[in-house]
């Protein structure tokens, strides 16, 4: 069974980030999005208009949540070979529960791509906004990197203070 990372959060996160399992590399690096062919960073970077990508991890997690944005995922273990969200499997929700009580103030869930956005319908019932945003993975392919930060700028310059 393989574990993954806890929440990125503070007293000023407000919208929160959620992928469903950290790949291989992540996991091996214990940062989220670590492979360096997933778009996520330069997607944040562009949306946020910072320079991420040239941060170190700590400093980029720092610029995120000065934002007011978190990052964690749907599950917080599964078995998976590889790295694909196709292969998780016996993947087990992490405690929303607990995030949710402890962080009041935390109103919007974006989900990194369809595999975590399949939990949408649960997260409304509990309260929140959500939207679901195509996935920074490099593994879906069918839109271009453009494409993709159209939506994710929509999405996070709302929610930008």
């Amino acid at each position: 069974m393989l574990q993954g990372f806890p929440p990125v959060v503070n007293e000023k996160t407000h919208t929160l980030i959620l992928g469903s399992f950290p790949g291989e590399t992540s996991l091996h690096a214990y940062q989220y999005y670590a492979y360096k062919q997933n778009q996520f960073w330069r997607l944040m970077s562009a949306s946020l208009e910072l320079d991420l990508i040239n941060l170190e991890y700590e400093q980029r997690l720092n610029s995120l949540l000065a934002h007011g944005i978190g990052l964690w995922d749907v599950f917080h273990s599964c078995i998976r070979s590889g790295s694909l969200d196709s292969a998780i499997r016996q993947g087990k929700l992490n405690d929303f529960t607990s995030l949710q009580a402890n962080h009041p103030q935390l109103k919007k869930l974006y989900f990194n791509g369809q595999t975590a956005g399949k939990m949408q319908a649960y997260f409304q019932e509990r309260g929140y906004l959500t939207a679901i945003l195509p996935s920074s993975s490099p593994a879906y392919a069918m839109r271009s990197f453009d494409e993709k930060l159209k939506d994710w700028q929509k999405a996070l310059r709302a929610d930008i203070r």
